[in-house]
């Protein structure tokens, strides 16, 4: 739920950070990865203790009551899985369009052709959808070690990085997805060749490419071992993600020379070019691709559940509370979110923004409601202190805390970076709670 796109698309936006060696950048990834390990152990207990398909929102709603339940699984259904939705299916239409001409809608219309692909084949049921999912897992991990592979194969050889000149620059392409990084003489003594972010900023980034994580809380009903099961998932899980994504960032940096790299909008690409020529390009973006869809098919996985079990607590939402017996799937939820996901896919080709336009839209809400996660596993312990819990954090409360600390950093830097996407994402959120209002109106009136 994890390895996805954002790997391949965040890297050189988070390489552009204010910092000057290379080692600080690493170190971004490895307290992204700590702090979303910290999250991860939180909801591993809360998963263990209440095990149900809502995942978080079951959490916030019982440690804040079914307002704020249904305002988080609106922002799920209406901003964040299907913003990820919209964000993934950009990047894979992207990467396509790179080695093929589309021509100038073709992006958007891969977009929408996989998002409604993806919608059948989890229709079809959860066992064919987990099955999927864990292949494409084993390809993308794949791909991943071969690129490290290819790094350390440059290194060993004493092959050099890509000149930083202007001529490499060129080559790359220059730019980012949000239109922040861009390429840039050498200023004062000592300046790298591009344009810096904050430390906030960068971390918008890291923690983007790690997100996905909470949403295993979702399946903690369906765990045949709920003793060990979660737990398992969720910490040995984040660590070969740290450890796979510490790879890929050294290996860029080391291939590529960090002017290069944040100058790319395909560093893989770019950095499989120099090795193996243009086949071992096309074979990474594959890969790339194949990592778009890996993450859009756990969302479908995992989004569908929420949207089902705010259905099943929500009276005027009947419609979306089906579940198929047979297919064990949420089937109208399924649908909803494709309907919702292509929407945005819409707005996005309008705003000629894509990949950049769903970052700015899902990060700040996302960030919003992870804090409230991470602080409902105090009010919980303090209101069911008898509840059975066969997986309790360690260090507490040291651990929840550093990561709600590290949530409510993001969550600022994502308001202050994005800006007008934080506001549109804010009037969403608002119109969710206009929908409650009614909603509530309406069940009155029966």
């Amino acid at each position: 739920m994890v390895i996805g796109a954002g790997i391949f698309k965040s890297t050189p936006l988070a390489a552009a950070v204010e910092l000057p060696s290379d080692a600080q950048v690493l170190a971004l990834w490895v307290f992204g990865g700590a702090m979303s390990l910290a999250g991860a152990l939180c909801f591993a207990e809360l998963a263990a203790a209440f095990p149900d398909p809502g995942g978080d929102y079951f959490f916030l709603r019982k440690a804040y009551g079914a307002e704020a339940g249904f305002l988080f699984a609106w922002s799920r259904f209406a901003v964040i899985h299907t913003g990820s939705m919209a964000m993934l299916a950009f990047s894979f239409g992207d990467y396509l369009a790179a080695i093929a001409d589309v021509g100038p809608y073709g992006s958007a219309l891969i977009a929408a052709a996989t998002i409604v692909a993806l919608a059948a084949l989890n229709l079809a049921g959860l066992r064919f959808g987990i099955g999927t999912q864990l292949a494409l897992m084993f390809l993308v991990i794949a791909g991943l070690l071969v690129v490290g592979a290819a790094g350390a194969w440059l290194v060993a050889t004493g092959g050099p990085a890509i000149a930083s000149g202007a001529g490499a620059l060129a080559h790359t392409g220059a730019g980012s997805a949000a239109g922040d990084v861009a390429t840039a003489g050498a200023g004062a003594a000592g300046a790298p060749p591009f344009a810096t972010i904050s430390v906030g900023a960068a971390l918008v980034y890291v923690f983007l490419a790690y997100g996905g994580w909470s949403d295993a809380a979702t399946l903690s009903a369906e765990m045949r071992d709920r003793d060990r099961g979660m737990r398992r998932a969720l910490v040995i899980g984040m660590s070969v993600v740290t450890a796979l994504y510490l790879l890929v960032n050294w290996t860029f940096l080391r291939g590529l020379g960090r002017a290069v790299f944040v100058a790319s909008n395909a560093p893989g690409a770019n950095l499989m070019r120099q090795v193996l020529g243009v086949p071992g390009e096309v074979a990474i973006v594959a890969v790339v691709a194949v990592t778009s869809i890996t993450s859009m098919n756990a969302i479908f996985i995992a989004g569908a559940r929420t949207t089902y079990a705010a259905a099943r607590d929500t009276e005027s939402l009947f419609h979306l509370r089906h579940w198929h017996a047979e297919r064990g799937t949420p089937y109208r939820a399924i649908v909803a979110i494709s309907v919702v996901s292509l929407a945005l896919v819409a707005l996005g080709t309008y705003t000629r923004g894509g990949f950049a336009t769903m970052v700015d839209y899902l990060s700040p809400v996302y960030w919003l409601f992870l804090t409230m996660s991470g602080v409902a596993l105090f009010v919980l312990r303090r209101r069911y202190p008898e509840a059975e819990r066969p997986f309790r954090v360690p260090l507490y409360p040291y651990v929840p805390l550093a990561f709600i600390a590290s949530s409510v950093y993001v969550f600022w830097s994502s308001v202050a970076y994005v800006r007008t996407g934080a506001v549109v994402g804010v009037a969403v959120l608002a119109a969710g709670a206009a929908l409650l209002t009614v909603l509530r109106a309406l069940s009155r009136r029966r």
